[in-house]
């Protein structure tokens, strides 16, 4: 039997139309890096919100809130790249928020999974989201901040790089059209 690579699954291809060519096209169109930082930073931010299908909802309201002042399809790109992340954070923030209140720790067993679908854990169920979201709601500041600092920089490389091939193709297209153009009037 032989071994399966990330290259039969797809999975470079998908994630290559998915994340890197938006990503690309987001780049080459040339907005502010500190524009770009920023967005990135809020749709990441509210991309880990601790209760799943909230997020899209939530950039949308940020989105209207920020307008001109944040970068629409980067938010969105953001808080896609984001979902596989929130997931993985749910339980720290649960715990984070447990923390803060000094509540009991919500237990994560079987056989607390069991009651919850049984619906016999309805306010333990309850409180544990309240202890997610102040988790979330305590860190989402700090996170922000983290994240902006961090890609503002590497949004300043990035437009910098992409936005040079950009230009050098646009100038080469040009001086092609433009000798096409004088070929023809010869």
């Amino acid at each position: 039997m032989s071994k399966m690579s990330i290259w039969e699954f797809g999975l470079v291809a998908w994630l290559n139309k998915k994340i890197v060519d938006p990503l690309l096209q987001i780049i080459t169109k040339g907005a502010e890096p500190s524009l770009l930082a920023f967005s990135t930073a809020l749709g990441l931010t509210l991309g880990i919100f601790p209760i799943c299908g909230v997020t899209v909802f939530l950039c949308g309201l940020a989105i209207t809130s920020f307008g001109k002042r944040c970068h629409a399809p980067t938010v969105m790109l953001a808080n896609f790249i984001a979902t596989p992340i929130e997931l993985s954070l749910v339980i720290p923030f649960l715990r984070l928020g447990e923390l803060i209140t000094g509540g009991p720790s919500f237990p994560l067993t079987p056989d607390a999974l069991k009651k919850v679908l049984m619906g016999q854990a309805s306010r333990d169920v309850l409180l544990s989201i309240v202890h997610a979201l102040l988790g979330w709601t305590i860190a989402a500041p700090v996170i922000l901040t983290a994240l902006y600092y961090v890609f503002v920089p590497t949004f300043r490389y990035l437009v910098h790089r992409f936005s040079s091939v950009s230009s050098s193709q646009e100038k080469n297209s040009h001086s092609q059209a433009h000798s096409k153009l004088k070929a023809r009037t010869v």
